[in-house]
């Protein structure tokens, strides 16, 4: 399982030139069992890499009750990675701005990631590393296709709308229960989000129950689900700005990227 998640990250660097020489990539920090894998990925990754990088570990310490400020420092500390933690009361903002009942992840969202573009400036970090994986990916597509009218999800690479930042995604190609597996086997100090966590009414956990109880009656359906995130085929759907009907031709203007997962086999279940 270990060398099948290092496996993955290294495939979705190479292809998605994630990673660069001299790239220096912040490391986003939560305290989650994703993000302290991808940490430990991206070291070993650091290790074995024909080229030089270097890591920075961000944490953005958004004030929440309870939150133990100790853990990262001292975890950091002791593994020898190179951290900064930042410290934002952004709990206090969502608390005043949301209404009670409603969800916080939009506002929480925002906020934390202006906070990190401005923070990564400041490190002068080349690139953003963030820890979502492939269950997150299908998550996304289907919030976007049930409530946003959309088909869209996070991409492994993203420039962002500001023109500075790049944000990549190494774990796209990891499974969490896979994440899971070895973070237990790791041991890792997790520190859990109870201002995300504990909303009952959150759509994205209604997501990930839909998939969970699909995988379960057929175990090659989120696979093949996960495929087809690069295998789209623009003359066989709607939209008119992928491709003219009228001419029977891609729309030159938007080129489709690399496939995520190319060929005809689901990479993530390779042994």
């Amino acid at each position: 399982m270990t060398k099948r998640l290092q496996r993955q990250c290294g495939r979705a660097v190479t292809d998605f030139n994630l990673i660069e020489a001299n790239d220096r990539i912040m490391v986003c920090l939560s305290g989650g069992k994703d993000s302290y894998a991808m940490l430990d990925l991206l070291l070993h990754l650091q290790r074995v890499a024909p080229i030089d990088f270097s890591l920075v570990a961000v944490n953005l310490d958004q004030k929440q009750p309870g939150f133990p400020q100790h853990v990262l420092p001292d975890y950091l500390d002791a593994l020898g990675v190179e951290y900064r933690i930042v410290e934002e009361d952004t709990y206090s903002v969502v608390m005043d701005k949301v209404p009670e009942g409603k969800t916080t992840c939009g506002l929480c969202s925002r906020l934390r990631r202006g906070i990190l573009y401005r923070v990564a400036d400041e490190l002068g970090a080349t690139k953003i590393a963030l820890g979502h994986h492939a269950d997150d990916l299908l998550e996304t597509l289907l919030l976007n296709m049930f409530h946003g009218g959309s088909i869209k999800t996070m991409p492994p690479k993203l420039h962002a709308d500001n023109g500075n930042n790049v944000v990549i995604r190494p774990l796209a190609y990891c499974r969490e229960t896979d994440l899971q597996a070895f973070s237990d086997i790791k041991g890792y100090p997790i520190i859990p989000c109870n201002l995300c966590g504990s909303q009952p009414n959150l759509q994205r956990q209604a997501m990930k129950q839909l998939l969970t109880t699909w995988e379960a009656e057929d175990p090659s359906r989120i696979a093949s689900m996960l495929t087809s995130l690069g295998n789209v085929t623009p003359s066989h759907m709607l939209d008119k700005n992928l491709y003219d009907f009228d001419s029977n031709q891609r729309v030159s203007s938007t080129p489709l990227s690399t496939p995520l997962f190319a060929g005809n086999e689901f990479p993530l279940l390779r042994m």
